[in-house]
């Protein structure tokens, strides 16, 4: 593993390799299986939740509850992995400031890994601020995270190309520049190591233009789906979602045909899972073949602790061979597609769900299930993360999610299945 000996802060540039004043050692240990964990590369910031007690007015103060977050679509993705069993290596960005310093103790404190946590005097630690309305959706919101770009550079990645030797995902989110994103694709492609694009939003999800080569898994909602198809096509031929379709107006199966073709966009520019996220409408599962099209070898797989357990008791409540409706499972030239559905929550706060369905998904197929069953997985995860303050819940049910992941997983449909020739 690489240690991490910060001296000083000053940016040198030596050799095409900026150190950015911190010297690189190589420890001399060799990684084995033990150390397979997911690498997450992306955001980490502060985030400002205001909520108002009553509807707010433009001119003046509101009476509510202000809240300072871990947040970070990248940071909440690792730590949502960790409360489920992960030790996920985070490689990004901080400053020496009262948002930084919060953010790296809690960090610490939760046991997790900071030598790939860039510090420097110089930076500013991202922060967003998000205004929301008494129903908890935002309103408003400001962000400041022009740091992430200037200082998560592709120098600073490829210091850490060993931790993917034995990692069995990378994930980057869209938060990242061109340079970075490509850098760190290319890094993954050399040690065989597939990448997850979390798209963040709809202007930064069109970065996926020069990466959609390497990337394995990608998980957009409606919105991101359409902008990521038109950057991958070279047009404007998409467009977004009327209002009506974004509601419950539609089914699922008529929904997913509008949004059909954007996706057969994304699955022929090389991604081969394509995970739109629907909001309280569940979860399209796209794919080249059936629900067994991808797995990771098993010396990649993390069975130990909670993630094994997860795995014991998923694979119970959700056994692969009761999948019903399916045929041919795994022809790749087949396109597969099945709507799993959301479930019944008690909503506090929206923001971190997204992030955390990508973490349930992450963790379970790290612990080696497939990919519909780690959908499910991340759905129950969702639903926990709804119904708390923070955008990461501060612990997990087992028993819970096991069995908020069988709902999910039993009253899972096909949508189609057809030849992609």
């Amino acid at each position: 593993m690489l240690t991490i000996l910060c001296e000083f802060v000053t940016i040198n540039l030596i050799d095409n390799c900026l150190l950015f004043g911190c010297k690189v050692m190589l420890s001399g240990r060799q990684l084995d299986h033990e150390d397979a964990e997911a690498v997450i590369i992306g955001g980490m910031v502060l985030d400002i939740h205001a909520t108002p007690s009553i509807r707010a007015n433009p001119g003046t103060t509101t009476p509510g509850k202000v809240y300072y977050v871990q947040g970070g679509v990248a940071r909440n993705v690792a730590e949502c992995m960790s409360k489920l069993g992960a030790k996920p290596y985070m490689i990004s960005a901080l400053g020496f400031d009262m948002a930084g310093n919060l953010l790296l103790e809690h960090w610490k404190t939760a046991g997790l890994s900071t030598e790939g946590i860039l510090k420097n005097k110089d930076i500013e630690t991202p922060v967003v601020c998000n205004i929301f309305d008494v129903n908890g959706e935002v309103a408003a919101g400001v962000a400041s995270v022009e740091a992430l770009e200037k200082y998560l550079t592709p120098d600073w990645i490829l210091c850490f190309k060993s931790t993917l030797l034995y990692a069995p995902v990378l994930m980057v989110d869209a938060n990242l520049s061109g340079p970075s994103l490509e850098a760190s694709c290319k890094m993954a492609a050399d040690t065989g190591c597939p990448v997850w694009f979390e798209p963040v939003s709809v202007t930064k999800s069109q970065r996926i233009r020069s990466v959609a080569k390497y990337v394995t898994f990608a998980s957009p909602n409606e919105d991101e789906l359409i902008a990521m198809a038109n950057a991958l096509s070279g047009s404007n031929e998409f467009r977004p979602l009327k209002e009506d379709h974004k509601k419950d107006n539609l089914s699922p199966g008529s929904l997913f045909q509008i949004l059909k073709p954007a996706v057969l966009v994304l699955l022929g520019k090389g991604i081969k899972v394509v995970l739109v996220t629907l909001g309280s409408n569940g979860v399209f599962l796209c794919s080249k073949g059936g629900p067994s099209c991808y797995k990771f070898p098993v010396a990649k797989t993390n069975r130990t602790g909670f993630g094994g357990q997860l795995y014991k008791s998923v694979m119970q409540n959700c056994p692969p061979n009761c999948y019903s409706g399916f045929s041919e499972l795994d022809i790749s030239n087949r396109l597969f597609a099945v709507h799993l559905p959301s479930l019944p929550a008690s909503v506090v706060r929206l923001t971190g769900a997204g992030d955390c369905l990508v973490g349930g998904t992450l963790t379970s197929i790290c612990a080696g299930l497939d990919i519909m069953q780690s959908v499910s997985v991340g759905i129950a995860v969702a639903k926990a993360a709804v119904e708390v303050e923070t955008n990461v819940p501060s612990a997990f049910s087992l028993a819970s999610i096991a069995d908020d992941a069988r709902s999910v997983f039993c009253h899972a449909k096909v949508l189609l299945q057809q030849s992609m020739m």
